[in-house]
C-alpha cells in the first residue's frame, strides 16, 4: 500500500507515509553488466531487474548527465577528472611526493602519480592495463609502459631496487598466495625490458601503508603534469583518440546507450 486510505489505522499511515518516501527516493536506473556484477549475474534469469523500463514509473534511462555526480566542464582536463569523478587520490599524490623526493625523473614522478588512475576512476582488475591504456596517447611510451608493468612487478622482489614483496599483500592475499600464470608470464617476458627500471621505480615509489595525515596537493604536480601529459584541446573524451570513449565513460558512467 502506497497511499493513505480511509480508515487505517495511525501506524498504518504512518507505514504508508514511509513506504511513499521510499519509492520516491529509490528511482533506479539502468545499469550496465559490469556495474552489477558481483551482486547479482547478469548471465542469469532475474538480472533484467537491474535493467529499464521496470513497473516503477519513476525509473528511467539516462543519456546525458548524470544529476547524482558533478557536472563536467565542456572540455574536461585531467585534473577535472581529479576532482569530479576520481575516488580517494592520496595514494596516488603520497606515491608521487615520494618519487620526487628521492630525486627520480618527470616521467618517473608522473608515472607514480597516475600508475593506479584505473583503480580510483575506472577498474580495479588488471587495473595496470586499463590504466596504461586510459592515458597511453597524452604520455610517452616509458610511461605507460611502467604503468602496465607496475601490475606485474608489484608480485616480484628486487634486491637490486630494494624492494620486497609487501606485507600488506601477505595480509591481504594470505602468505601462500601466487599469481596467476599471465602474471608469471608477463614477468618473464618484461623483466628485462629496456623499460624496467621504470615500471620497478613505480613499486619502489608506492605506498604500501598510507599516511592518512599526509597532506599532498596537486599543486606541487601541476609542472611536471604540463610538460608530460598531453591535454587535447577538445578535452578528454571529445579528442577522437583511441581511448576517447574510456575518459566519455568517466563522464558518463550511468549512460544507458
Amino acid at each position: 500500500m502506497t497511499s493513505q486510505t480511509p480508515g487505517m489505522s495511525p501506524s498504518e499511515k504512518v507505514d504508508a507515509l514511509e513506504e511513499r518516501m521510499l519509492q520516491e527516493l529509490d528511482v533506479r536506473i539502468g545499469k550496465s553488466p559490469l556495474f552489477v556484477m558481483g551482486e547479482s549475474d547478469p548471465s542469469r534469469p532475474g538480472y533484467q531487474s537491474h535493467m529499464v523500463p521496470s513497473t516503477n514509473p519513476k525509473d528511467y534511462a539516462l543519456q546525458g548527465d548524470d544529476p547524482r555526480l558533478q557536472k563536467m566542464p565542456a572540455k574536461p582536463q585531467l585534473l577535472d577528472f581529479f576532482k569530479y569523478r576520481f575516488g580517494p587520490n592520496n595514494h596516488l599524490l603520497q606515491s608521487a611526493k615520494h618519487a620526487l623526493n628521492r630525486g627520480e625523473d618527470e616521467e618517473t614522478i608522473l608515472a607514480c602519480l597516475l600508475h593506479d588512475i584505473a583503480v580510483i576512476g575506472f577498474i580495479r582488475s588488471d587495473h595496470g592495463w586499463w590504466g596504461a591504456q586510459l592515458i597511453e596517447p597524452y604520455v610517452s611510451e616509458k610511461v605507460s609502459w611502467a604503468i602496465r608493468a607496475h601490475q606485474t612487478l608489484r608480485f616480484f622482489p628486487d634486491p637490486d631496487f630494494d624492494y620486497e614483496y609487501p606485507e600488506m599483500y601477505l595480509r591481504m592475499f594470505g602468505e601462500d598466495f601466487e599469481p596467476e600464470d599471465y602474471i608469471k608470464e608477463n614477468y618473464e617476458r618484461i623483466k628485462d625490458h629496456k623499460w624496467y627500471p621504470a615500471g620497478r621505480l613505480i613499486t619502489v615509489n608506492d605506498i604500501y601503508s598510507f599516511d592518512p595525515n599526509a597532506k599532498v596537493e596537486w599543486e606541487e604536480f601541476e609542472d611536471i603534469v604540463g610538460r608530460n601529459f598531453k591535454q587535447p584541446e577538445e578535452g578528454l573524451g571529445f579528442d577522437n583518440s583511441p581511448v576517447a570513449h574510456m575518459w566519455r565513460t568517466l563522464i558518463w558512467p550511468t549512460r544507458f546507450l
